[in-house]
């Protein structure tokens, strides 16, 4: 991660310096406080970057002389197919045109997305917590 914080702390620099010279040659204050905000958040990712890398140590893509299968892991899990990407995008499509047409539709849009990221949250919660049941419980 030593790499991550240098990278991020550069760009935080980088729009630290760039708000600096934007606001003192420019009269506008909008431009200004983008860049400053832009330089805060580069910041506190840094600042996390630096602090899990204090936390953790280092990991084996700092160290040079680390074998490969000590960066390898488990792959993720990803569902085969689900309709919730298709129910939570409908549902923020609807939000959007709510917020032109009117509440009603902003409502319907409400109605429709909950469900939808409430699905992608909770489809696939229960997985890995089955419980085992002992040998012979099915005889009973």
């Amino acid at each position: 991660m030593k790499a991550e914080t240098a990278l991020f702390a550069g760009v935080s620099l980088f729009f630290a310096v760039s708000a600096t010279l934007y606001g003192w040659f420019s009269a506008e204050p909008a431009g200004t406080a983008a860049l400053v905000v832009s330089s805060l958040m580069s910041a506190l990712v840094a600042f996390f970057l630096w602090y899990r890398h204090r936390k953790d140590g280092l990991l084996p893509k700092d160290r040079k002389e680390a074998p490969v299968h000590e960066a390898t892991g488990p792959v993720a899990f990803f569902p085969p197919r689900s309709a919730f990407p298709v129910l939570a995008a409908a549902g923020t499509a609807l939000l959007g045109l709510g917020a032109v047409y009117g509440l009603w539709l902003f409502l319907i849009g409400a109605g429709v997305l909950v469900p939808g990221v409430l699905g992608f949250v909770f489809q696939y919660g229960t997985r890995g917590t089955e419980a085992v049941r002992p040998t012979g419980a099915e005889d009973r």
